[in-house]
Parts: structure tokens; sequence; C-alpha cells
């Protein structure tokens, strides 16, 4: 069998890339509807749009608990194009090294982040998950502690992050990966998030860096 040839690779892309969703800007096709690729909403349309998408489940993972369920968001294309546009356009335009993920549900907002910005991706993961050497930082959490870990050669000092999970609660876990990232001589650009409770106050404990929240309950 021969070894089939498929030309040279791409060359590296030199900044984001959005994919459109977005209602375009004045004189660009702003006419454009979802059948061509635009959507004609404006942001707070969008938001309201991604909001109705979020389901709340009573009572889980304990009596008490109101659990905000992003499913829903996920099962929905347009929806979960709109959130990672949302996000892009608050970040597009500033020196980005790296977008580190909180697992898990952060990996699945920070994969696609990270590909539009054109910049590294790095996952911050419970212990043992890693396979080379780590960093690692231990939380609290309401009862008990708990850790995140990240590898030891994933940031470089100087880098400007981004911080990423899907909900800030207390703070207490983004606040972790910060700690991961500024421990590797790195900077947090800021956090982001798609969800953020606001009565539990979890923003406090992660300034003085920007938090992003694109939804608030």
């Amino acid at each position: 069998m021969t070894r089939r040839s498929f030309g040279k690779p791409a060359p590296a892309r030199r900044g984001p890339t959005p994919r459109g969703i977005s209602t375009p800007p004045s004189g660009e096709g702003s006419s454009a509807s979802a059948a061509d690729g635009g959507v004609e909403e404006d942001p707070l349309d969008r938001l309201g749009y991604v909001r109705e998408r979020v389901r709340a489940v009573p009572d889980f993972p304990k009596p008490g608990i109101l659990f905000r369920d992003i499913t829903p968001l996920l099962a929905d294309p347009r929806a979960f194009h709109m959130v990672i546009d949302a996000l892009v356009e608050q970040l597009i335009g500033h020196e980005i090294d790296a977008v580190v993920a909180v697992e898990s549900r952060g990996f699945i907002f920070g994969a696609p982040l990270a590909s539009r910005l054109n910049t590294s991706f790095v996952p911050a993961r419970k212990p043992g998950k890693l396979p080379a050497e780590t960093v690692s930082v231990a939380y609290a959490l309401e009862y008990g502690q708990a850790s995140l870990e990240m590898h030891r050669d994933a940031l470089s000092a100087g880098d400007k992050v981004v911080v990423i999970d899907d909900l800030l609660a207390t703070g207490g876990t983004a606040a972790a990966a910060g700690e991961l990232v500024i421990s590797q001589g790195a900077e947090v650009l800021a956090y982001a998030f798609v969800i953020e409770l606001d009565a539990l106050a979890g923003r406090a404990k992660l300034e003085p860096a920007p938090v992003i929240s694109l939804l608030h309950f």
C-alpha cells in the first residue's frame, strides 16, 4: 500500500476565528438570517435564548439544592454556539496565551474557546488523572478538601491565562485553578463562566482579576 499525501500542513491561524453566529456589523451582510449563517438577535436576546435552555432541577444532588442543568443547552447547537460566541466577544483582542479549563464541565466550553481564540488549551484535573509531572493545590469544600492538578510544563512564566468553568458558585474551585496558574509564574487575565450564582458571592474570592459571567441566577 502506498502512502497517500494530503499536501502540506495548514499554517497556524494568526487570530481568532469567530463562526459568525452573532449579528454581523452594519454594512457587512446585516440582513443575513439564520438560514444563511447569521442570527438576528441582539446580545441580550441571545442570552435570553441560552437562559431558557438552562434547566432548574430541585433537590439535586441533595435536598434543598436547586441544580442548574446545562445539558439542554448542550443539546441545542445554536445555543452552544451562542455561548462560545459571547465568550469570544468578551475576550477577542486581548493577548491570551492559554485557556485553563476546570474538570470536568469546564472542558466542554474551554476547548472550543481555546480553538476560537487560537491559543493553548490546558486542563486542570482531579488528582491522579495527568500522566506527567504535576503541580497541585488543595482547596476547601463545604465538608473536607479537594485538589486540582496541572502539568508542570503546561504554562510558562509571563503567560496570560483565562480560567474557565461552567458555573461560579462559592468560587473555591476557580480560585484553586488560579493558584495553579500563578504558581507557574503565569497571570490570570480573567475568569470566565457560563453561569454565576450571585447569592453565593463567589467572585469575591477571585478578585482583583476580572470575572466574566454570561448568565446570572
